[in-house]
C-alpha cells in the first residue's frame, strides 16, 4: 500500500491519525509545578526530587514529515525562536534519533516545531518538543512503539519528558522521570508571566546549591532532607479546590531563580496585588504563574501584568491539560 494513503492507530493513546506526505503532527502541553521540592546534590550531579506536574493549556506542535534528505532536517516558527538549538543540542531532534536507532532505521525525517511554549521559561517547552517528536515520528514510520517504551524512551532525554507524553497531573520522583498520575477534581485558572530572555535550568540548580551552601544548611543529600510529596497539595488537586491548592504551592527553586533575576520580585508582586490566590516562579523561571480563582480574576490578573511593564507578556489559560497528542 502507498504510504501516503496509509493510516496508522496511535499505540500512545491519542486514537488514530493519518500519515500523508505532508506530515504528522503531536499537539504538546507546558507544565507547571505546583510543588518542586529539591533534595541534596547527590554524587551523579542530579537532585532526586519531589516534582507535582500540572500540565497546562499552552501548546507547542510538532510537525514529522518525510525527509528529502538523510537525516534529521529542523525548522522552527513561532515566537523566541531564535532561542531555540538547530543543532544536536535539541531535544526533539535527539528523540527523532533515538527513536530510530531503537528501530533499527535512519532518522531520516524533517520536523517542524511551532513554538507557543515560552522558550527556556521554566515551563519544559524544549521536553514537550522531545514528546511530540516521539509521537509524531513513531505515527510517520509507524513503527508502533507501545507507550511504557516511548515513557522509557522520553526519560532518556530528560527528567521532564515522560510528564509531557502524559500530561494531566503526575508526580515526579527520583529525577522528575518516576511518574505517579494524580486524579484532578476541577478546573483550575492560571495566568503566566513571560520575561523578556530565559533562564538555564542548570545555572538555577547550581545557584540553589551556592544558596543552601551560603546559609550554612549544605547542599548535598547528607545535609538536605529527602523531598516528599505534600499531603495538603495532593489532596487539594484532588478535590479541585484552588484556594487550598494556593495555600499549598511551593518551589524551591525560586530563591535562586529570584537571585539570579532580581526583577522577577516586581513581576511577583505586581500579580499578587491584582488579586492572584498564589504566585510562584514557574519551575526554574522566569516565567511566572499566578493562580486564580476564576477565569474573571485571571484577566484581571493578566491585565495588571501587561500594563505594569515587569513581563513581555501575561496570558491566561487553564489546567489540568492532556499530554501529547496526534492531531
Amino acid at each position: 500500500m502507498d504510504a501516503a494513503a496509509d493510516t496508522e492507530t496511535d499505540t500512545a493513546g491519542a486514537g488514530s491519525t493519518a500519515r500523508t506526505a505532508a506530515g504528522v503532527t503531536a499537539r504538546v502541553p507546558a507544565k507547571v509545578n505546583v510543588q518542586l521540592t529539591v533534595g541534596g546534590l547527590r554524587p551523579d550531579g542530579f537532585h532526586g526530587l519531589a516534582n507535582v506536574f500540572l500540565a497546562v493549556g499552552l501548546y507547542d506542535e510538532v510537525t514529522a514529515s518525510p525527509a528529502g534528505a538523510p537525516g534529521v532536517k529542523l525548522t522552527v516558527s513561532g515566537r523566541d525562536t531564535r532561542h531555540v538549538p538547530l543543532d544536536e543540542g535539541n531535544l526533539a531532534a535527539r528523540a527523532a534519533r533515538l527513536l530510530a536507532e531503537r528501530h533499527g532505521r535512519e532518522p531520516d525525517v524533517a520536523l517542524h516545531i511551532a513554538k507557543d511554549i515560552p522558550v527556556a521559561g521554566g515551563m519544559a517547552g524544549g521536553s514537550a518538543d522531545a514528546a511530540g517528536a516521539l509521537l509524531a515520528c513513531d505515527a510517520l514510520w509507524g513503527t508502533r512503539t507501545p507507550h511504557s517504551e516511548l515513557r522509557a524512551l522520553a526519560a532518556e532525554l530528560g527528567s521532564d519528558v515522560p510528564f509531557a507524553l502524559v500530561g494531566g497531573a503526575a508526580l515526579g520522583q527520583g529525577r522528575g522521570e518516576l511518574l505517579t498520575p494524580l486524579e484532578v477534581g476541577g478546573t483550575f485558572h492560571w495566568v503566566f508571566a513571560v520575561a523578556d530572555g530565559g533562564l538555564s535550568t542548570p545555572s538555577v540548580y547550581r545557584e540553589c546549591d551556592r544558596l543552601r551552601e551560603s546559609a550554612g544548611t549544605g547542599a548535598s543529600v547528607d545535609s538536605v532532607p529527602e523531598p516528599r510529596p505534600s499531603p495538603q497539595l495532593l489532596d487539594a488537586l484532588r478535590t479541585g479546590d484552588a484556594a487550598a491548592l494556593a495555600d499549598s504551592l511551593t518551589n524551591d527553586l525560586q530563591a535562586a531563580a529570584v537571585s539570579l533575576r532580581p526583577s522577577l520580585t516586581d513581576t511577583l508582586k505586581t500579580g499578587s496585588s491584582a488579586g492572584a490566590l498564589a504566585a510562584l516562579v514557574s519551575g526554574s523561571g522566569p516565567t511566572c504563574a499566578f493562580l486564580t480563582a476564576d477565569a474573571e480574576s485571571a484577566q484581571t490578573v493578566a491585565a495588571a501584568l501587561n500594563a505594569s511593564g515587569h513581563c513581555r507578556t501575561a496570558r491566561t489559560t487553564t489546567a489540568p491539560a492532556p499530554g501529547a497528542t496526534l492531531l
